[in-house]
């Protein structure tokens, strides 16, 4: 007998038990799907780089765990599988994290037996032991003390990345590796399959099932094999309507339907006839699909690796994509709800602490994905600036799009919008100068009718006097006080460079100008020039300013992060000493409590607070004056109020694309109806606007 590495319970002294409120979370694009559990109405979502979601099948509402976040210890999620006690175990890049919905216990190689940190596959026995495949470090088992780890050198397992693992109805293990094909260990005997002792196809095997016969399905590199034991049968593009032979997720359902996950689509097999389903004949977002999970009621989560996540119901698909459309993030607004509206390469996405919504082209009139500005009105409409699309006007219904053939606009690249007080709107361009709108009227200054130094703009900003500060590409900063122009460069003040990225004003009504020559403070008479030599400015490149209610200054920068500073003190905040997700930070505000909401160049957005992040939700209907029955509706939704509501209540429905579905005005009624009969199965986000009031909740419509 090989020997076999032996670990004992004394190294689960070191092991880290976290339960608190974070500091810091981030949010990222989840569209790259690896891994799905299924726990009741909850899914649970592990992905490439943007960590867990917890998802609410009901209402669509998602919970992110991420390192920064949470007891995470990496944000790449390979496997999730979860124990008779409803604990989580989360296989990572960095270690496995145990999680019992409050305390997060990580096993990592530094704290236990785990012979390294990247963990692919989890599978429990009957006994409750977890067995463990790792990248490269072989298969470990853990039975909760101690831990077991067999690899090439002590065992017969033939190769040391275990990417899957199932347990058959005898105990057996059965291994699929990278290489070396796979192996069944029944505790003593390990029994290899390979390309050159079996019909396995390949030796790259991905996944293994077994279905109520105790066959064994594996998929490979080179289609699906089925071993009952004796037998294989291999079938692949040539001899059967598999899509792709890459198959990476193999599962059974109840009715010992195979499904495999495809580099070409999702493809079921019944034991004699295969439908594949792709995006040219289904509600499937992405061809490449990378897992599969199916729950008690027979749903099949599919997770795709570049579009996300999607539930099919064998008649329905329902997409479940309620996170940031893109990690490139160019700004972020706050309207009076405390709703973060997120600027991102890929459209404007709205947070209110629990859900994600998200408007794009498709769904709404944006009328271009790349969305670089948000501004918000006292009305509360938003303002959106685009590269490409021009301006776009959202009251919470309707779209009115600005362009250069419909309106004054000088230009569809817009790079800011800000809004005075007597609600004009500013609009920076990329190429044609500055342009006021007031409602009616246009008003486009540039260098050939004004004082304006430079037809690119890059930031705005209002001060208190309400004079407007343009930030250009190369000709410094110019104030306008509605009549008169003063222009400040390097010239003719202490702007230490031309090019202003960002404007700032404290409390005191000091200008802080962001450059890539530094920071500038201007008091209106004297420049303090803050730089990477004098100061603890982390790097020269300011693109952000934020000023919270203490008058610290958060500055963040290009390449190193950011910095806060309170008038005598630095510090400094990057990816190596802090949560923060990207070091190259496009924009930053601050919250009515005090969180820092920073928008990264392409790792998505992060919040912080030292005392703790606060995420305010927005108001459920229960906790109103608004009752809301049934949830889930099939015919109708009852919509009540305590009293009758003698101003009018707006009563709108959306899907989860952000698309109008429903819509009506009451006034003097206590019970509002509204025939959902048109409607097809799914989440829905209902909104209750009063004169005071705006409401928001998931709706479920569910025909049985």
């Amino acid at each position: 007998m090989k020997k076999i590495y032996f670990y004992l319970a004394v190294m689960l002294l070191n092991l880290s038990l976290t339960a608190q409120v974070p500091e810091w979370n981030t949010y990222s694009n989840c569209d790259k799907i690896c891994a799905i559990a299924t726990e009741g109405d909850f899914i649970w979502v592990g992905t490439e780089a943007a960590g867990l979601v917890k998802i609410n099948s009901l209402t669509g509402e998602t919970v992110f765990f991420t390192k920064s976040g949470s007891g995470l210890p990496g944000n790449n999620v390979n496997i999730i599988t979860i124990d008779k006690d409803q604990n989580k175990w989360i296989g990572t890049d960095a270690g496995i994290a145990k999680f019992d919905g409050t305390n997060w216990t990580v096993y990592n190689t530094s704290n236990s037996g785990l012979p390294v940190n990247d963990v692919y596959s989890i599978d429990i026995d009957n006994n409750q032991n977890k067995w463990i495949g790792t990248y490269q470090g072989g298969l470990a088992e853990f039975d909760g003390i101690n831990w077991t780890v067999y690899d090439t050198v002590n065992s017969d397992l033939p190769d040391n990345s275990v990417l899957s693992i199932a347990i058959d109805s005898d105990q057996n293990k059965w291994i699929s590796t990278f290489g070396g094909g796979i192996v069944k260990f029944d505790g003593t005997t390990w029994t290899v399959y390979n390309t050159g002792n079996s019909g396995l196809p390949a030796d790259y095997t991905y996944s293994i099932s077994c279905d109520n016969n105790q066959n064994k399905w594996i998929g490979t590199s080179n289609g699906i094999a089925k071993f009952d034991g004796i037998n294989w049968t291999v079938y692949n593009t040539s001899n059967s309507d598999l899509p792709d032979n890459h198959v990476y997720s193999v599962i059974i359902d109840d009715n010992q339907n195979v499904w495999a996950a495809t580099n070409n689509g999702l493809a079921k097999f019944d034991g004699t006839n295969w439908t594949v389903y792709t995006t040219s004949n289904s509600g499937i977002l992405d061809n490449n699909v990378y897992t599969i999970s199916i729950d008690n009621s027979q749903n099949k989560w599919i997770g795709t690796y570049e579009k996300g996540l999607v539930k099919f119901d064998d008649t329905d698909w329902l997409e479940y994509n309620s996170w940031l459309p893109d990690n490139a993030v160019f700004s972020i607004s706050i309207d009076n709800s405390q709703n973060k509206w997120v600027g991102t390469l890929s459209g404007l996405a709205v947070f209110d602490g629990a859900h994600w919504s998200v408007f794009d082209t498709i769904n709404s009139g944006l009328p271009d994905n790349a969305v670089r500005a948000v501004a918000i009105g006292n009305n509360q409409n938003k303002w959106i600036g685009t590269l490409g699309g021009g301006l776009a006007e959202f009251d919470g219904n309707n779209w009115t799009v600005y362009t250069k053939t419909n309106s004054g606009m000088p230009s569809n690249n817009v790079n800011y919008v800000a809004i005075d007080n007597s609600q004009n709107k500013w609009i920076g361009t990329t190429d044609a100068g500055l342009s006021k709108f007031d409602g009616t009227t246009w008003t486009v200054y540039n260098t050939s009718n004004s004082g304006m130094p430079d037809n690119v703009v890059r930031s705005l900003a209002i001060d208190s006097d309400q004079n407007i500060w343009i930030g250009t590409n190369n000709g410094g900063v110019a104030k306008f006080d509605g009549t008169n122009w003063t222009v400040y460069k390097t010239t003719n003040s202490g702007l230490p460079n031309n090019r202003i990225y960002s404007i700032a004003f404290d409390n005191n009504n000091h200008i802080w100008i962001g450059t890539p020559g530094g920071l500038s403070e201007f008091d209106g008479t004297n420049w303090t020039v803050y730089n990477t030599s004098n100061s603890g400015l982390p790097s020269n490149y300011i693109f952000a300013i934020a000023i919270d209610k203490d008058q610290n200054k958060w500055i963040g920068t290009w390449y190193s992060g950011f910095a806060k500073f309170d008038g005598t003190n630095w510090t400094v905040f990057n990816k190596s000493n802090s949560a923060l997700p990207g070091d190259d930070i496009n924009s930053m505000i601050i919250d009515n409590n005090q969180n820092l909401w920073i928008a990264t160049y392409d790792a998505g957005i992060a919040g912080y607070n030292q005392g703790g992040l606060i995420l305010n939700k927005n108001p459920e209907i229960s906790n109103s004056r608004f009752q809301l029955y049934p949830n889930p509706a099939s015919e109708k939704i009852l919509v009540k109020t305590e009293n009758n509501y003698s101003k009018e209540i707006q009563v709108t429905l959306y899907n989860l694309s952000g698309q109008q579905v429903l819509s009506g005005n009451f006034k003097n009624q206590n019970r509002i109806e509204l025939d959902v009969r048109t409607l097809v199965n799914g989440i829905y986000l209902m909104k209750i606007k009063t004169d005071n009031e705006v409401v928001l909740k998931k709706i479920v419509i569910q025909k049985y």
